[in-house]
């Protein structure tokens, strides 16, 4: 990453973890390319430790690797060319080296590791219980593979299960933070950027931020040897066997199909079957159930619906998926053009939403409004954008999210007075607040109108 970008919650969390004179083991997982390394980066920057990254290779050569990296780590030449028949002995030689300061061991990409030899989550138990739990000792395990990472380190049938003194797992970077990779980008370019990239830090370095956004697009994404142009195939691959079932999932997702039962009618699978896979892309983070925010027990609500979590999986499976079969015969042109005429309207209009949101806590850290929890409602008929409500208290705000080509004017705080009726939270004793969020600015009428009402608040295009 050009920066050190929001990531300081969890650097605070590793070094409280390395400041104990206990041993310390710490799971860090998270999906490719979210920023797992660079953390570590940052962590170890002024520490001593042997930072050991594996390969796709088998156990023979991954004992020579490491024994390489010890090697640099202890400064002992002779382990570069020494033989090991086993994980035990490499160990313990990282055990006895300067054994009176603090002992730092990070494995990058353990399901490698596993891979290789299944039981070596085992030997990596025996390691712990015997030597290293012992010790002034801080373990980091990592891994980009999320399903295998929960399997063999946190799930209760995993040997390492209930040794660990901490974990991470790495979310995207939130849109309030997206400004500071850039040096300059007006916030109209950032959102559109964000729609794309979502908040992967390499995502959004991949993109020239001197270039427009177009352009990079179709050197990316519609180039068959683009970087990003397989992306989605690359990361399910290596999580799930039966890809072509997510894939069809997502792709129904993405075209509006989003209550169970359509999905299940679009691509044919039994709406028995559906539940694992959808389960699966919710823990993966590509996916999520939302339910009307003020339902009271969500996990049992019918109103239940799914939506494509992720920004680049949405963009992708919306514009680049349906179109590969042009894209393959070189008609990107075509395929730009089509994306230029509905990237707002059909994309970033919906994007607009998730980033009001994340504006929304941001007005309620600066005490402008209370609440402690936010998102969509509906109710079949009516349908509000934002709902924000304080949980335990009387507070709720109602938003409205425009990002079109024209001010936004007063009709839309009226249709916001009529719709906010239907929400029956709380219903007779509340405090009521508005916010309209608009990213090109707001008509005379509707400003006035603001300065009139104490509970009206417009969010222009700076957020």
């Amino acid at each position: 990453m050009k920066n050190f970008v929001n990531r300081f919650n969890e650097l605070n969390v590793l070094n409280e973890q390395y400041k104990n004179k206990e041993a310390s083991f710490v799971v860090l997982y998270g999906r490719r390319r979210v920023g797992k390394t660079t953390l570590i980066k940052e962590f170890i920057k002024d520490k001593q430790a042997l930072y050991f990254l594996a390969s796709e290779e088998n156990e023979t050569i991954g004992m020579k690797n490491f024994a390489h990296s010890l090697s640099e780590y202890t400064g002992q030449e002779y382990l570069k060319n020494a033989q090991f028949t086993g994980w035990k002995d490499l160990f313990e030689i990282f055990l006895k080296y300067n054994q009176d300061e603090k002992k730092l061991l990070i494995i990058d990409e353990l399901p490698y590791m596993v891979h290789a030899n299944p039981a070596f989550p085992s030997i990596l138990q025996w390691i712990w219980d015997t030597w290293f739990q012992s010790r002034n000792v801080m373990l980091i395990l990592c891994g980009s593979l999320i399903n295998m990472m929960e399997k063999h380190t946190l799930n209760y049938n995993s040997p390492l299960y209930g040794r660990r003194t901490g974990q991470i797992k790495l979310k995207q970077i939130d849109f309030r933070h997206y400004h500071e990779f850039f040096n300059s980008m007006p916030y109209r370019d950032l959102i559109e950027h964000y729609a794309v990239t979502g908040g992967v830090p390499k995502y959004i370095e991949l993109f020239n931020e001197k270039k427009n956004l177009y352009v990079e697009i179709e050197r990316l994404l519609l180039n068959p040897s683009g970087l990003l142009y397989e992306e989605p195939e690359f990361l399910l691959r290596r999580e799930v066997s039966e890809i072509g079932s997510y894939f069809s999932i997502i792709r129904s997702i993405a075209a509006g199909n989003r209550k169970a039962g359509k999905i299940s009618t679009d691509i044919g699978i039994k709406q028995t079957s559906l539940p694992k896979y959808l389960k699966t892309l919710i823990d993966l983070d590509i996916i999520e159930r939302e339910v009307p925010i003020t339902e009271t027990s969500p996990e049992k609500s019918k109103m239940g619906m799914y939506q494509i979590k992720d920004n680049f999986i949405r963009f992708w499976f919306r514009f680049i998926y349906p179109e590969r079969g042009r894209l393959e015969l070189g008609q990107s042109d075509y395929v730009l053009q089509k994306i230029k005429a509905n990237f707002i309207n059909n994309h970033v209009a919906y994007i607009y939403e998730e980033v009001c949101k994340s504006l929304l806590w941001q007005l309620a850290e600066q005490r402008r409004i209370s609440f402690n929890k936010a998102g969509r409602w509906w109710n079949g008929k009516e349908e509000i954008d934002i709902v924000a409500v304080d949980e335990g208290g009387e507070d709720i705000v109602f938003a409205e999210c425009k990002y079109r080509n024209k001010p936004t004017d007063a009709g839309v705080f009226f249709e916001l007075l009529r719709k906010k009726d239907f929400v029956l939270w709380n219903l007779e004793k509340r405090r009521e607040k508005f916010i309209i969020f608009s990213i090109n600015g707001f008509t005379g009428r509707l400003i006035e109108l603001a300065k009139e009402r104490e509970d009206l608040i417009l969010i222009g295009t700076e957020g």
